[in-house]
């Protein structure tokens, strides 16, 4: 049975002629009055008690009709959930996170609420690799990534660079400066994320490291933010570094964040999407980023 041969018989059951049936459905005649045959056949009952003059409902037609109207209610209904469903998703940019991006993913959240205010917007924070992932499989229409340029299946669009600054304890000498340079901290153990955690971080405050002259003393990874910034707040003096954009919004009593005298080190955000066109909703996310990228340089048109 096909959806198309009940909604022809309750078209000729409603105007009981198969001719004004068919034009009623916008098609021919003689494909209303086949479609019919097959539902019958189908059924092994005749519907229809068909005349040269007239066309009448049989016992059978009379007691299929209520069923066949419940078939198109509920293909109606299905039809009208799966519209709603579309329309939510067209309407839901599903953006992967991640922790550090700070005050700069306030900033994007409400550039992106006054340019698509009907736009809503579902975060998604999860490792790396389980964002790039997402965004391969559809499950999110983007991420905002750091330290890395390239990942398979996807697009990295560049965005901004995100400024480092250091965080040292606050009773340290340093810390009553308003900037440090990196010359500095030369002394102190170096906390930060281990290489395989976050390459294009080490290589970053490493590379800056060295072409302020030393080679850094790296004490113990860098774990969690809580307890990283506990251990310096408390424990023997080192240093550490966090995003300027975390740094603004980061609760830390006992540390200090100073930003770096001269060119400070940085690593850029990048934005991963699928190759391709993109949706309404994305193309409303980086006309948002360029936005953010423009307002970082006020002499760009």
């Amino acid at each position: 049975m096909e959806l198309r041969q009940v909604r022809y018989f309750v078209s000729v059951a409603e105007e009981l002629h198969f001719g004004r049936a068919a034009e009623r459905l916008h098609i021919v005649q003689p494909a209303v009055s086949q479609q019919v045959r097959r539902l019958e056949r189908e059924l092994g009952l005749e519907l229809f008690d068909r005349t040269t003059r007239t066309v009448s409902l049989t016992a059978a037609g009379r007691a299929f009709l209520p069923h066949a109207h419940a078939i198109l209610q509920a293909e109606y209904a299905a039809t009208e959930a799966m519209d709603f469903l579309r329309t939510e998703q067209e309407s839901t940019l599903r953006l992967g996170t991640s922790v550090g991006l700070g005050d700069r993913l306030d900033a994007l959240l409400g550039v992106l609420a006054e340019r698509a205010d009907q736009l809503m917007v579902e975060l998604v924070s999860v490792p790396l690799e389980t964002r790039l992932q997402q965004v391969r499989t559809g499950e999110l229409d983007a991420a905002l990534t750091r330290g890395i340029d390239h990942s398979p299946e996807l697009e990295l669009l560049p965005l901004w660079p995100d400024v480092l600054v250091a965080a040292l304890p606050a009773r340290h000498p340093l810390a009553a400066q308003r900037e440090v340079t990196l010359a500095e901290l030369a002394s102190l153990p170096l906390r930060i994320a281990s290489r395989g955690a976050n390459p294009h971080l080490v290589d970053t405050v490493v590379g800056a490291c060295r072409t302020a002259g030393f080679e850094p003393v790296m004490g113990p990874a860098f774990t969690t933010d809580q307890d990283t910034l506990a251990a310096i707040a408390s424990g023997r003096p080192s240093w550490t570094v966090y995003y300027a954009s975390q740094a603004q919004i980061q609760p830390a009593p006992r540390v200090a964040f100073r930003p770096f005298a001269g060119p400070a080190p940085a690593v850029r955000t990048c934005l991963a999407v699928r190759p391709g066109p993109p949706s309404r909703r994305l193309t409303a996310l980086l006309d948002a980023c360029h936005e953010l990228e423009r307002a970082d340089q006020p002499g760009r048109p």
